[in-house]
Formats: structure tokens, C-alpha cells, sequence
């Protein structure tokens, strides 16, 4: 390298000096303050969320990193079950999604938004149903409750939407709460 240098007049170094100033740094990335990336902010916290039947509740974790740009939810139900989702404001499309990814390897890709102070999104199974070739559809709304709770609705619907049945309907309620 130093070689290089030494063969370059003082004139040609400017030059490249000059060329180095004149390039444009890159614009800083687009940030998420923006009002519509705080409409999942109601979910943000630690919570119990109490299980059917006399079942270990379960647990989750909840809040917002890089740069406040995602939501990460971590999932631990009493039976052990760990899931984690990541949802952000999609601001090519005006959208939330959520991509929901768990340890028996499923997945699932939701999109929606913010209707009336409930967070709804939705999304199909990646597998049709062998018998009927129809995607089974899910359904999940967030409801923030003027205690603090959040209520979350997960319906799913095996006939395109027609008709809708509950796959889990838990109430998150934070740990110092009382029901």
C-alpha cells in the first residue's frame, strides 16, 4: 500500500481526497416514532395469562426493539409451549404483521391493523385441507380492556371465512393484577 502512495503525486491524492468529501453519506434509515408504529403499544409488557380448566397459566413477554421498529413477543405456556412473534408496522403497505414461530417448527404470517382500538389480524395456513383443498384461515384480535387487561380472541375458520370457531381466548392481565 505504501508503495501505491509513494507513486502517487500530491495532486492525484487531492484529487482522490476531494472525490472521498464529495460523496453523498447515506440517508439515515426512516425511524419509528410515526403514531401509527405506538397502535400495538397497548400489548407491551410482562403477562399472566390464565389457562382453561385449571391448567398452569401461561406467560408472556412483550416489547418493542430495534429501535422501537418491531414487537417481540416471548410465549411460555404452563404446559411448557414456547412460541415467539414478531410484529411490525409494514409502512409499504399500511399494514401490522406478525410472524408467529414456535418450537414444533409452525409458522404463520398474519396482516391487518388497528379497527375500532382492536388490533385484528389474519392470515392462512400455508397447507390446504386434503379433503376439502381449503386453507384453514386464522383470526386473531387483540382487545385492550380499560383495566389494563388485554383481551386476545384467536379464531379459525376451516370454510374460507364463512363460518368461525375459538381456537384460544385468553385474557393477559399484568402480574401485579388482580382479576
Amino acid at each position: 500500500m505504501r508503495r501505491i502512495v509513494r507513486n502517487l503525486s500530491l495532486p492525484a491524492l487531492l484529487g482522490i481526497a476531494a472525490f472521498a468529501q464529495a460523496q453523498t453519506p447515506p440517508a439515515p434509515p426512516p425511524d419509528c416514532k410515526a403514531p401509527e408504529y405506538r397502535q400495538f403499544d397497548f400489548w407491551l409488557g410482562d403477562w399472566n395469562v390464565p389457562a382453561p380448566k385449571g391448567q398452569p397459566d401461561g406467560h408472556s413477554h412483550i416489547e418493542t426493539i430495534l429501535a422501537g421498529c418491531v414487537i417481540s413477543e416471548n410465549w411460555r405456556g404452563g404446559s411448557g409451549f414456547e412460541g415467539k412473534s414478531y410484529n411490525i408496522y409494514n409502512r409499504e403497505t399500511g399494514h401490522w404483521e406478525q410472524y408467529w414461530v414456535d418450537v414444533s417448527g409452525a409458522r404463520l404470517h398474519l396482516v391487518g391493523g388497528l379497527v375500532d382500538g382492536k388490533m385484528i389480524l389474519d392470515g392462512v395456513q400455508d397447507k390446504p385441507d386434503a379433503q376439502t383443498g381449503i386453507a384453514q384461515r386464522e383470526r386473531i384480535t387483540w382487545t385492550p380492556n380499560a383495566d389494563g387487561s388485554v383481551r386476545q380472541l384467536w379464531e379459525s375458520s376451516k370454510d374460507d371465512g364463512k363460518t368461525w370457531s375459538v381456537s384460544f381466548d385468553g385474557m393477559y392481565r399484568h402480574p401485579a393484577a388482580k382479576p
